[in-house]
């Protein structure tokens, strides 16, 4: 029945790989649960009280209520699945609610620091440095997913019109609009690829050291690295820069609804949360410039 409803994600709702396999491995968790607790091996058997008592469970178990989210998100896909092709007459996860989740305000980098680092860090004059650089440019440049980066490819940078096709998730094609700079950085940096590699089996826009397609660990490890110089922030992950990226247009005045359109956000409200950083600098602008502050 797994296999039946991963296949369901992948052929009709286009959902990724890593998608696929966040839902495969909670219901396999959920599948030795009912065996281990209840010998049950049917996954069409659970039922209301089953289903709550797991959720119970994961949360004794001092489970992050996101993750707990995430799983109960699954279960409602899988079981909403199994409706609809007749597997089961009644959904159990109806009254399945999710968890209250603290509101997290988005960890960013201070924009003293990303000047320092993209203006006065050198990076090395080889192919490497290239490669670094790029992947540091386009993540804070485009405020684009990780996974969305790897996906590149050269055929979907437009120099003339200095715009990237980028496939989001969901399979959602999406333009992203560069600015010259930025086109002129990943010219050179494809100059250098070409020079370094001669010829590829392949077209995608970044790679490792030995021209195969990058990987998210590489990405990870040189965004990391690199932050590590300017910055003192707890975490410095790739993703670290998407919001960098959407806190810095938004102190800068940017339309909340053009930085939603560019980051392929499906609704405004998975953008509002940058707004509390802008509110914060706003409120220290008035506290330094109002007489009465």
């Amino acid at each position: 029945m797994i296999e039946k409803f991963l296949q369901y994600i992948s052929f009709q709702k286009r959902q990724s790989i890593h998608t696929q396999s966040s839902y495969r491995n909670d219901l396999e968790q959920f599948a030795d649960y009912l065996t281990e607790t209840y010998q049950i091996s049917d996954l069409t058997q659970a039922d209301y009280h089953i289903i709550r008592s797991w959720i119970i469970s994961l949360s004794e178990a001092n489970l992050q209520a996101t993750s707990i989210n995430r799983k109960i998100a699954t279960l409602k896909s899988f079981y909403k699945f199994l409706v609809k092709q007749n597997y089961i007459l009644a959904n159990p996860t109806l009254r399945i609610k999710p968890l209250k989740t603290p509101k997290r305000t988005p960890v960013f980098i201070e924009e003293a620091d990303l000047t320092k680092l993209l203006d006065h860090v050198e990076f090395s004059e080889d192919f490497g440095g290239y490669r670094d650089k790029i992947i540091i440019e386009m993540l804070y440049n485009m405020g684009i997913r990780e996974a969305e980066l790897l996906n590149i490819k050269e055929l979907d940078i437009n120099y003339i019109r200095q715009e990237i096709k980028v496939l989001g998730k969901g399979n959602k094609q999406r333009i992203i609009p560069i600015t010259p700079t930025l086109s002129h950085l990943i010219q050179e940096y494809v100059y250098q690829k070409q020079q370094t590699f001669q010829q590829l089996n392949h077209d995608f826009l970044i790679v490792t050291d030995s021209g195969e397609p990058a990987y998210p660990m590489l990405i990870y490890r040189i965004v990391k690295k690199y932050l590590t110089l300017v910055s003192n922030a707890n975490k410095k992950s790739p993703h670290i820069l998407r919001h960098t990226f959407a806190t810095h247009l938004l102190n800068k005045g940017a339309d909340l609804n053009a930085i939603k359109e560019i980051m392929g956000h499906s609704n405004l409200s998975a953008t509002q949360i940058y707004t509390h950083n802008s509110l914060e600098k706003l409120k220290e602008i008035f506290e330094q410039a109002h007489p009465k502050a």
